[in-house]
């Protein structure tokens, strides 16, 4: 043990950048995917001032479990998975990475897209298995459709601009955006957005208000033989809608990356759906991501207990 103050990470490694950043701590690692029980004991061990997070979720408990607990940070722009109204009642930070992970989700995002509409995925296997299907096969040409997408954040403007360039256009459903690039023409609402879209594609980060706001019942209002895309959160769609519209071929296909329960192990409901293109919520993750969501994750720690520390000092004088 040092008499440094504790970084709790909540995985198995950092970026180097990131680890240089926090060299006045003592970095502490929880390894890949810790149990709520784990990250107790840890906290109870460790007492850390601050806990880095990249896989799990952080629970009152965990927070109970570290009284010295200063800040939680993000590895990401995602934090629905930290307990947010218990860490403002316990005065604790919580901080984020918005948008250091945006090029390489909206990247993701258009590989997911462009895998549906052209069929990628089915005519791969089906040329391994010795089919020919040129004579038959027609794919999905995305120049004059419409791409829709909820949410216009760091990422869904990334994706609106490759839309456009791809000749598409473009509309955008946020109630929370002031403003609409040029790319973009707003949708009123959701249902406006579902029902004039070709491609629809999810940006948007997950709340209370819009869990499962992709359900029967929007559904109901999608065009026929449409993409839907998933690279924000699992949460957003009602699973079972969405095998539905599958099945009825009221969608054309889907792309996830992130599912209502993580990590998705077989066996599980998407196995056997030949029209879903699934990977394991990894849209984020790129070499140079890696990078940027650890040093800004690590800098927000950084910042946070350095302004207490400040506001200590300044206190006792």
């Amino acid at each position: 043990m040092t008499n440094k103050k504790v970084v709790l990470v909540t995985g198995s490694d950092l970026a180097e950048q990131a680890m240089a950043i926090l060299h006045d701590f003592e970095v502490v690692f929880a390894g890949r995917q810790p149990t709520e029980d784990e990250l107790i004991a840890l906290c109870e061990q460790y007492n850390p001032v601050a806990i880095l997070v990249r896989y799990g979720k952080i629970s009152a408990k965990i927070m109970d479990a570290a009284p010295a607990l200063q800040v939680i940070s993000k590895h990401g722009s995602g934090i629905d998975v930290i307990d947010q109204v218990a860490a403002a009642e316990r005065n604790i930070a919580v901080r984020s990475a918005p948008g250091a992970n945006a090029a390489a989700v909206a990247e993701h995002t258009w590989a997911l897209i462009l895998a549906c509409a052209k069929s990628v995925v089915s005519l791969d296997t089906r040329l391994r298995e010795g089919h020919w299907d040129k004579a038959t096969h027609k794919s999905i040409e995305l120049e004059g459709q419409t791409l829709g997408l909820i949410g216009l954040g760091a990422i869904g403007s990334r994706v609106a601009k490759i839309g456009h360039v791809f000749g598409m256009r473009v509309l955008a459903y946020d109630p929370f955006a002031k403003t609409m690039p040029d790319v973009c023409q707003r949708a009123d609402t959701l249902t406006d957005l579902l029902s004039r879209s070709d491609v629809i594609s999810l940006h948007c980060p997950l709340t209370d208000e819009n869990r499962g706001m992709i359900n029967a019942e929007t559904l109901a209002y999608v065009k026929r033989n449409a993409i839907l895309v998933n690279t924000a959160r699992g949460g957003l769609i009602d699973d079972r809608s969405l095998l539905a519209a599958l099945k009825n071929r009221t969608l054309h296909s889907a792309g996830l990356d992130s599912f209502t329960s993580e990590p998705l192990t077989a066996p599980h409901l998407w196995q056997g759906v030949e029209n879903v293109i699934i990977s394991p919520h990894i849209g984020g993750v790129s070499a140079a991501s890696y990078i940027k969501m650890g040093t800004v994750a690590a800098s927000n720690i950084v910042d946070v207990v350095r302004e207490a520390e400040e506001t200590t000092l300044t206190a006792s004088r």
